[in-house]
């Protein structure tokens, strides 16, 4: 990097400081916006850590740097970062860039402010109130709570403490917090609220083939918990499996929830979004029956990191009485206003960035009806990709999806034909690996391998970003072949 003069301090000169700003935000709209949307452009360029350490020169000295340095310094972020607004990024749950949302979170990030009091947030504080009430509506309640938080693993983190004060157990008897899939987030969860592992144990409840929960194991661990004189208190469901995309079967878990008067929450991190959908939105039936769910719009409806709701039935203001220090210094009881407004007391941190505003500001632009259409479509073109699959030598699908995540191995030349061999399975997964490097390193793509209980590795291709069309499904594929074609 060129020197030059260096940037004297931009403190108290609002232009110099505008100025600045104007080329940033011109940088961004060029390398982000324009290229890192363009299914011409590479969605990475990938760099091994040490020659990335050395390309941007990280630093931090004690004198400054002059605005073109720091200008550069921008565009190198930018160039060696991972494009997830990519139509060619299919490796998260979340993808893609909507405008509307974006111009939120800019918004947010200028103005600066925590989410904790109406003093100080007086338009977020009512923005998210709506925007939670409007969620709930969705779920199918009419009352409740609830509050954005940083992700669904830290709603999971949570639900320990809420689920005791609710149900009012006394920690005389071990507790088991009975659940599937999330076995990990559970486990921190405890870890985070100091529960010790003879007062709280996580259970794993058998998933059938499909990865749903099987609600008569559910039924028998709990019989088989009360039976060794623990006390369950929490089920978690999940709607829309990271992995699978598979929703469990929540009439029936709620029915065994009830029976003994169990927390009933639904993890729908990735699948909340299809109660839009008029034509999907059976997959989640009876998710009005839970007493808490995890939504996370940054993903299917592109929110932007990170938009996570935590809605709760209960109206008994369980938030506060949960995580509440009444910090005299933030919540005076004699404020000149409705102290009610004072959100910091719900959550473990108190204070919290502004989540509310990029989903508000979207669904503004788009309606109810836009984001509709944005998961129906995200739900026909995994269709058609699965339909486009089944036409090609060398794809076999894992399994029919659901939802949005098409599941699948590739078999390369060598292999096809070959499935009555003994290394058959061993070697078929080798192959992602090797495609997911080949890829990676070109920049033409990425998208995500995993084993899966007995499965070797298979590709997980996510349909998320609202830009994608048939073209791209594809490319997709013509990739993988193009990639595999020697293996």
């Amino acid at each position: 990097m060129a020197d030059s003069e260096p940037l004297l301090s931009l403190d108290g000169d609002p232009v110099a400081a505008e100025a600045l700003l104007r080329d940033v935000f011109g940088i961004v709209v060029d390398e982000v916006i324009r290229k890192g949307t363009s299914a011409s452009e590479k969605v990475c360029e990938w760099k091994e850590p040490e020659e990335l350490k050395q390309l941007l020169d990280l630093e931090l000295r004690s004198h400054g740097e002059s605005r073109e340095q720091i200008l550069e310094r921008c565009r190198a972020v930018i160039r060696y970062s991972v494009k997830t607004c990519h139509p060619h990024f299919f490796n998260q749950l979340f993808s893609g860039l909507d405008p509307h949302a974006l111009a939120g979170r800019i918004v947010t990030e200028s103005l600066n402010t925590s989410q904790y009091t109406y003093e100080i947030a007086p338009v977020f504080v009512l923005m998210e109130e709506e925007v939670l009430k409007k969620l709930r509506a969705l779920v199918g309640w009419s009352s409740g709570d609830g509050v954005f938080c940083p992700g669904g693993v830290i709603s999971l983190c949570f639900l320990s403490s809420w689920a005791r004060a609710k149900l009012e157990r006394s920690c005389s008897a071990p507790r088991i917090l009975v659940f599937t899939q999330r076995l990990h987030a559970l486990g921190r969860g405890a870890a985070v609220l100091g529960a010790a592992q003879d007062i709280q144990r996580v259970v794993r409840v058998t998933s059938g083939s499909w990865g749903k929960m099987i609600p008569e194991d559910l039924e028998r661990q709990i019989s088989l918990a009360k039976a060794e004189g623990a006390v369950p208190f929490l089920v978690t469901a999940t709607s829309g499996t990271t992995v699978l995309g598979a929703f469990d079967p929540l009439e029936a878990i709620a029915d065994v929830c009830q029976r003994h008067g169990l927390w009933l929450h639904v993890d729908a991190a990735w699948g909340g979004s299809v109660l839009l959908s008029q034509t999907h939105r059976h997959l989640l039936a009876g998710i009005q029956r839970a007493d808490s769910v995890a939504w996370n719009p940054h993903k299917l409806l592109t929110a932007g990191l990170q938009c996570s709701a935590l809605l709760l039935r209960d109206t008994s203001n369980l938030l506060k009485r949960c995580h509440g220090s009444q910090a005299s210094y933030l919540f005076q009881q004699d404020k000149f206003y409705d102290v009610a407004l004072d959100t910091g007391d719900k959550v473990v941190q108190c204070g919290r960035r502004v989540d509310c505003l990029k989903l508000w500001l979207m669904w503004k632009a788009q309606g109810g009806q836009g984001l509709e259409q944005r998961v129906d479509q995200a739900f026909a073109l995994a269709r058609y990709l699965v339909e486009e699959l089944k036409k090609r030598e060398g794809f076999e699908l894992v399994m029919e999806p659901e939802f949005v995540n098409v599941c699948f191995w590739f078999v390369p030349p060598s292999l096809r034909g070959k499935q009555g061999s003994p290394d058959y399975a061993e070697r078929l997964a080798k192959v992602a690996p090797v495609l997911k490097e080949r890829m990676v390193k070109e920049g033409s793509m990425m998208v995500g391998y995993q084993p899966h209980g007995t499965r070797g590795n298979f590709f997980r291709m996510v349909v998320a970003n609202p830009a994608l069309t048939q073209a791209d499904m594809d490319f997709f594929l013509n990739e993988l072949e193009r990639l595999g074609q020697d293996l």
